[in-house]
């Protein structure tokens, strides 16, 4: 859900390809000849599902990728996309389910583009990266089992970014004022504008005031990492592990969308998590002690960190629902694929406060404590 680095969101523009033009490009940038392409749903770039030929002499049959065409505006900075697409590749040889890049013709990870003849000539950089198998967290039933794997994931992932991911193009993940780095919740007051004025507005001012006095003046207090930055609901795929219809068990067969990568804090990428799990619980206050517990089974809190993240949790959803009213505003068309959070989003945040921090704190918390007399396996 990336939209540029230090840009505001509406400065992008999304690519608009035709299947012809995609075909065409695959072919002469790949050299790979499709047999089927579909869109996939994207917030700020162009995705397609693509299914091509294997080449000759190779056995019989067809492999199937997704092609990434990225906005305008982050196409202008290879350094950046060179870092998420190296995070991948880094991440997949440590044993992470993330996609790689098939290289082009001429043995890069990528290609700057021309997306139209038009009198503007946009350029679009174009990776083509592995498909993975499985099914978004959001079309399964989810259960306490999924959200410990994912609160041990996004641990485990920012980890080993933050441990072992060394690349020149590193530096480019210092964004500074990138609207969906966890930091920048304060940035939310340009775009708050189009919520209209009603009581979701409020909710917002409120949260982005306290984040400013709570949160803000323990920044540095909290350990740095590299972020993945969007665990989200739609960007974790699945697979079922056990056959028992009652109560399924699931393993992370695939983790997608590292555009919002940047310098963060450990504490950010809990809370994110525990957002987008929220969107998918039919008790969604509870979500956040599993998702903490998987977590920490890797990487224990500190205190500060702990006492954050009511708030950073907050934050996450204000961000999600902000700047999606506000793209809806400029992409109409594509309001639907924006507005899913919204849906039961403003929902839960709005339970949140009325519950309050220290309640669902005390949830949070005591759940994730369970998890320590009875460690999943």
């Amino acid at each position: 859900m990336s939209s540029g680095n230090d840009r505001q969101p509406q400065t992008f523009t999304k690519p608009a390809l035709g299947e012809k033009e995609v075909t065409e490009l695959v072919d002469r940038v790949f050299g790979l000849k499709v047999s089927w392409i579909r869109p996939l749903p994207s917030y700020d770039d162009q995705n397609f599902h693509v299914c091509v030929s294997r080449n000759k002499g190779a056995a019989e049959g067809a492999d199937e990728y997704v092609l990434k065409i990225t906005n305008s505006e982050d196409s202008q900075e290879p350094d950046l996309i060179e870092a998420q697409t190296r995070a991948m590749m880094f991440l997949s040889a440590e044993g992470f389910p993330s996609a790689t890049p098939y290289l082009t013709k001429d043995g890069n990870i990528m290609s700057l583009e021309s997306g139209d003849s038009g009198p503007q000539n946009k350029k679009y950089m174009v990776r083509l990266l592995t498909y993975l198998p499985g099914t978004p967290v959001a079309k399964i039933a989810t259960n306490t089992q999924i959200f410990y794997e994912i609160g041990k994931l996004a641990a485990s992932l920012d980890k080993a970014l933050s441990e072992k991911f060394h690349h020149p193009s590193v530096k480019s993940l210092h964004r500074g004022q990138f609207i969906w780095n966890l930091a920048n919740v304060p940035l939310l007051d340009r775009y708050i504008y189009a919520l209209g004025q009603n009581k979701y507005r409020d909710i917002v001012q409120q949260v982005i005031e306290q984040f400013k006095g709570k949160v803000i003046p323990k920044l540095s207090s909290f350990r740095a990492c590299i972020n993945h930055g969007d665990l989200n609901d739609h960007n974790i795929l699945v697979d079922s592990s056990s056959a028992s219809l009652e109560n399924p068990q699931y393993r992370v067969s695939g983790i997608l969308d590292f555009s919002d990568m940047s310098y963060g804090c450990y504490v950010f990428e809990v809370a994110i998590a525990i957002m987008y799990m929220m969107i998918e619980s039919p008790d969604p206050l509870s979500v956040g002690g599993h998702v903490l517990a998987g977590f920490e089974s890797v990487l224990p809190l500190t205190e500060e960190e702990r006492g954050a993240l009511f708030l950073l949790v907050s934050g996450r959803f204000s961000q999600s629902l902000v700047i999606a009213a506000h793209t809806a505003l400029r992409y109409p068309e594509n309001k639907e694929y924006l507005m899913i959070t919204a849906k039961t989003g403003w929902k839960h945040l709005m339970k949140m406060f009325e519950v309050g921090q220290e309640a669902v704190e005390k949830t949070w918390f005591e759940t994730a404590e369970a998890y320590t007399n009875h460690a999943p396996a």
